[in-house]
């Protein structure tokens, strides 16, 4: 496996789909998703120039993520408890899993104490799968407008993880409907809150750049089978 060879396949397809779609490519931006890899992987990752890195277990990026040092941005992708948000909040750039108050209340309290902001995005389970986490569509727009006045938070857009098909083309409703949700909630929120939407992953990512996706989660084209 080479992982440089492998991340500029999975760029030259970013590109590719961002300007089928008439989109600037620069729009949208890959978090390398490094969960159960080790700290070696990442370390050659960033060599060749990936910056952003996706992790979905608190206590696995709590190793990780001091070996590896400082350059990457983090983001934690995976469910958080609220137990473990004073761990997040020092580890992690963004937390792209908000799904309910809680959270996010607790994500805050911790952000102050620790003197820093921490980007959110909320999930939002646009599929109805009872097996997902994710609010309610129905219940993003409380939710957002909450977190949006949360000190020590910023609300940067939305993340969904679709209903998996043998064939992406079929996920793209669900890509849609949350470019959808975001356009229809921006109005009430502040500047900047649904500029982000995390959806697509190395089965179907060029399907979600087609549909307005900003960051894209992509592991297993990048690092192997886990």
């Amino acid at each position: 496996m080479n992982l440089a060879q492998n991340l500029k396949a999975v760029t030259e397809r970013m590109r590719a789909a961002a300007l089928a779609a008439q989109r600037d490519p620069a729009q949208v931006r890959l978090v390398a998703v490094s969960k159960t890899k080790p700290a070696g992987d990442v370390i050659e990752a960033l060599a060749a120039g990936q910056t952003v890195f996706g992790e979905n277990y608190v206590q696995e990026a709590q190793a990780k993520i001091p070996a590896v040092g400082p350059g990457p941005s983090w983001h934690l992708i995976g469910n958080l408890q609220s137990n473990k948000a004073k761990l997040a909040v020092s580890l992690f750039d963004v937390v792209q899993t908000v799904d309910r108050l809680k959270i996010a209340q607790a994500l805050s309290r911790q952000a102050l104490e620790q003197g820093k902001i921490l980007g959110v995005l909320l999930q939002v389970n646009v599929g109805q799968e009872p097996q997902k986490a994710g609010c309610a569509e129905d219940q993003a727009a409380a939710l957002a407008e909450a977190v949006a006045g949360l000190e020590g938070l910023k609300l940067r857009g939305l993340m969904t993880i679709p209903p998996f098909y043998d064939e992406p083309e079929r996920a793209r409703p669900y890509f849609a409907a949350l470019r959808e949700l975001a356009r229809r909630l921006a109005p009430s929120l502040p500047p900047g809150c649904m500029a982000e939407l995390s959806m697509g992953m190395s089965g179907d990512f060029e399907a979600a750049i087609a549909e307005g996706a900003t960051l894209v989660r992509v592991g297993t084209a990048i690092f192997g089978g886990r």
